[in-house]
């Protein structure tokens, strides 16, 4: 059964969580691997361990993302993987929240995943080939109490992802929405003493991204829900 063997990556929103274990994985199918960040200086120690190259974009600003997109393809040609992992999210009674937190929210959550699919169909879809990738969450399906903007933002990126997969994909546009359900383990962030594999792995979660971009043509998935186990839909 022929998968697709993509040669380059491009992950914004990059990280020392799921973003640093999805570009390892992505690295270690021989993908040269571009990394965008507010401040990419925080991910040097990644970009020496998987033999990339760190860029400096605020995802939710056009200009920011169309020089992004100007210089990974300088550096190793239209990226053919887009993963857009970037968030922001603030918390509080609805009557108390900041407008402007609420704005920056759904602006980095929902918008700029659109500026950077934008800018990756663009190179696409002349190919007919590549792949997009969104990482959702909880409140991509539920919204929570006392997260209202986070919910908005990213119930926002999970119908853009919809609406893509449906333009995107006859014309050969891999586009995928993950919804992560529950919280991701990490050094800052334990799992509770006693409690195994209660929490997310994200190597783990980094192997579905990879299984999604190796699916054949005539078994596609728009969206998967990862969540631990334990965790109560």
């Amino acid at each position: 059964m022929s998968t697709i063997r993509y040669q380059n990556a491009l992950i914004v929103g990059a990280g020392s969580g799921l973003s640093a274990a999805v570009a390892r994985v992505l690295a270690q199918e021989s993908m040269k691997v571009a990394l965008a960040a507010r401040d990419p200086g925080d991910l040097a120690p990644l970009v020496q361990e998987i033999g990339g190259k760190a860029f400096a974009c605020d995802a939710k600003q056009q200009r920011d993302v169309a020089r992004l997109f100007a210089d990974v393809e300088a550096w190793t040609g239209a990226p053919e993987v887009v993963v857009y992992n970037a968030s922001y999210r603030v918390r509080g009674p609805l009557v108390d929240l900041d407008p402007a937190e609420v704005e920056k929210s759904i602006a980095v959550s929902a918008y700029g995943g659109f500026l950077v699919a934008q800018e990756a169909a663009r190179r696409m879809l002349p190919n007919r080939r590549g792949a997009i990738l969104f990482t959702g969450a909880s409140a991509s399906v539920k919204g929570y109490p006392l997260s209202a903007p986070f919910a908005m933002g990213k119930f926002a990126l999970r119908g853009l992802a919809q609406s893509m997969a449906r333009e995107l994909s006859p014309q050969g546009i891999h586009v995928a929405h993950v919804v992560i359900d529950g919280g991701i383990k990490s050094e800052r962030r334990p799992e509770p003493p006693g409690e195994q594999a209660s929490m997310l792995d994200p190597n783990a979660i980094a192997a579905t991204y990879l299984h999604i971009l190796h699916q054949p043509h005539s078994a596609w998935t728009w969206e998967i829900e990862l969540r631990p186990w334990v965790e109560k839909f």
